[in-house]
């Protein structure tokens, strides 16, 4: 199992500069990539001030002059905002300005808040229907020459330009947690992004069951990539995990206000909503957060992992925006990287070492 990472840059409050955002996401990106990360992941978001990212593309053309061998993911683009052509050409623009290590990821888009001002106020849940017919668009278009008449959008012959650096082009994720959604994408080759979110461990069994029968269902397709991700913080002191788990509960407050429309957004900053809005307030026990998410000192967080690597998940994803503070965040990639990955990587070593039925044969 190989480990990825995603970070946005995040402000809480208006004395939060953008400077100190930017500086601390390059450093977060720059550390990742000499420890030896798969991939960093960013997110597309607007109008809100806790993700700061209306064009990930660019943010990660930016990341890109500043590593070496990380791969850059969109994790991820919402659908319903972008046009075909559009799409197809920027990403593939990204895809050579980052010397092709671009991982294209795509969603239907969450948050209901944002909805209502990106895309007329449609339920968000609507979003599937156009993430089917967008990229489905884009991969024709990244290809030649391309018309289409779809639902959604309409265009005469058209291509990508340019074309795509990595040939035939950049892998393709779909966030999914829906059977539907990994039938669709296994279907059209794309690989899987998923959450458990904030649920019990066995939500992870429920995710990877639907991986594979989705699979199973197109055996005209090669097993695509299946990543996970969950919260996460490495910490060195067990009794720490109080404090940690604080960061989660509140950031979740301001999740459930845009996810649900259902609190005030001053300039760009949503407010943090009373837990008695919150539909679902069994998921904010303190002890169960502790539990569900990667929380816990590098021996407590390895057991964690291994129950992702039994589930068959290829990459998983440490998700560390959740104003948590930067020194944590570090402090968590440091950990992980010196005392987390060499486990795994040593059982990588050990399953690849040639076996033998028996002592001189």
């Amino acid at each position: 199992m190989k480990f990825a990472l995603s970070i946005n840059m995040e402000r809480f409050s208006p004395e939060a500069s953008m400077q100190d955002a930017m500086s601390q996401m390059l450093a977060l990106a720059r550390v990742a990539d000499e420890g030896g990360f798969e991939t960093l992941w960013t997110a597309e978001h607007h109008t809100i001030e806790c993700t700061i990212s209306p064009n990930p593309f660019q943010t990660l053309t930016w990341l890109a002059q500043h590593t070496d061998r990380i791969r850059l993911g969109t994790a991820t683009l919402v659908a319903p905002y972008w046009s075909p052509i559009r799409l197809a050409g920027e990403a593939a623009l990204c895809d050579h300005l980052t010397g092709g290590r671009l991982e294209f990821g795509i969603a239907r888009g969450a948050y209901q808040y944002e909805f209502d001002r990106m895309a007329g106020g449609m339920p968000q849940q609507e979003g599937v229907a156009y993430m089917k017919e967008l990229v489905p668009a884009v991969q024709k278009l990244w290809a030649g020459d391309y018309a289409h008449d779809g639902q959604y959008w309409q265009f005469p012959l058209a291509t990508s330009v340019p074309k795509p650096l990595q040939n035939p082009h950049p892998r393709i994720w779909v966030a999914a947690r829906d059977p539907g959604t990994f039938d669709w994408a296994v279907g059209i080759g794309a690989s899987i992004l998923s959450t458990p979110l904030s649920a019990p461990v066995a939500e992870i069994g429920v995710l990877a069951e639907k991986f594979r029968k989705a699979c199973a269902d197109h055996p005209e397709r090669p097993r695509p990539k299946f990543m996970m991700q969950r919260r996460s913080c490495v910490y060195e002191r067990s009794q720490d995990w109080e404090q940690i788990v604080r960061y989660s509960v509140d950031y979740g407050r301001y999740f459930e206000n845009l996810m649900q429309n259902i609190g005030t957004v001053t300039n760009g900053f949503p407010e943090a909503v009373p837990f008695e809005t919150v539909a679902n307030r069994g998921n904010y026990d303190p002890r169960a957060i502790r539990d569900n998410l990667v929380f816990g000192t590098p021996d407590e967080v390895i057991p964690k992992l291994e129950v992702y690597e039994a589930a068959g998940v290829d990459q998983f994803c440490l998700g560390l925006s959740y104003n948590l503070p930067f020194e944590l965040q570090m402090k968590t990639l440091r950990l992980f990287i010196d005392e987390v990955m060499p486990h795994f990587a040593a059982r990588g070593r050990d399953a690849a070492k040639p076996r033998f039925a028996a002592a001189g044969a």
